[in-house]
């Protein structure tokens, strides 16, 4: 492991990994708290819910890879730059692939709060490269520790097969999590910041935290939502299936009361056997 040179220009003596992890620990209690993760935590994890998640991590995904290909040279970029060991973005567009089809592109919403996240991202690649360490810090060994433990979740509760549809928690690059989490936390302590790069790296690890707990509310309230208007259609399709079925019933009825006096025995059923195959497809459909 690579030795760890601290800077006289350190807001303490403490180390970059460790002062994002005590900065955040609110933010990361709030964050596993929200009520897509206690699902998640549950077990409770609906396919709607998994890909719309898909949706949302891809975007993120592709504004921080594309802003940290850019500024792979920086002096705070370079030390924490492992895009064949970290790279998520192809892995979730096989995962959208394989939920979606090839035109998954063309598909896929996200809420609101994930469209702020990327813009974010982007900003912060232009303005203050140096900030990325503490947007990849979050994302990245997030994933590769509790995201390893959600994907088992999400396989039992979804019933996947052979890996289909969850590449996004596998890190075919990386040996071990936590030699590899030793190493990236090695290479975060050893760039050299200012106080105020330093303050500013803090604060936007804060930021990273509450941008990624507004993305998991509105992908609660986004599945929420469209529950309620399937359980809505869904009553309304029930509602209509019955109240056809009754008029039907009542109309052949009605018909068959009036004509009974002339008609024949056999015609008389023939046509009773017809109202019970008509009701019955007002059920199947």
């Amino acid at each position: 492991m690579e030795t760890i040179e601290k800077t006289q220009t350190a807001i303490t003596d403490s180390e970059l990994s460790e002062q994002i992890k005590a900065v955040t620990k609110d933010s990361h209690v709030r964050a596993e708290n929200t009520e897509l993760m206690l699902s998640y935590q549950r077990g409770n994890v609906s396919l709607q819910q998994y890909k719309m998640l898909l949706c949302s991590l891809y975007k993120i995904y592709e504004a921080l890879e594309e802003v940290l290909d850019r500024n792979a040279s920086h002096d705070a970029v370079a030390p924490i730059y492992f895009p064949q060991e970290l790279g998520r973005l192809e892995s979730i567009g096989k995962d959208l692939e394989h939920f979606y089809g090839q035109n998954w592109k063309e598909k896929i919403t996200v809420p609101a709060a994930t469209l702020r996240y990327a813009q974010r991202l982007r900003e912060v690649g232009k303005d203050h490269p140096e900030y990325l360490v503490a947007h990849a810090y979050t994302r990245y060994l997030g994933d590769l520790s509790g995201g390893q433990v959600l994907g088992r979740i999400t396989q039992k509760s979804l019933g996947l097969k052979n890996g289909e549809g969850l590449s996004f928690f596998s890190f075919p690059g990386v040996s071990s999590a936590n030699l590899f989490k030793q190493l990236y936390r090695s290479r975060m302590n050893s760039i050299e910041l200012t106080e105020a790069q330093r303050h500013g790296v803090l604060q936007e690890a804060v930021t990273a935290f509450e941008l990624n707990i507004q993305v998991f509310t509105e992908l609660q309230d986004s599945v929420s939502c469209v529950s309620e208007t399937e359980n809505e259609m869904r009553q309304r399709h029930t509602q209509h299936k019955q109240n056809t079925t009754t008029t039907a019933g009542e109309e052949v009825h009605e018909s068959l009361q009036s004509s009974s006096s002339l008609m024949p025995r056999f015609l008389r059923t023939l046509l009773g056997v017809l109202v019970v195959l008509v009701v019955g497809m007002v059920y199947v459909f």
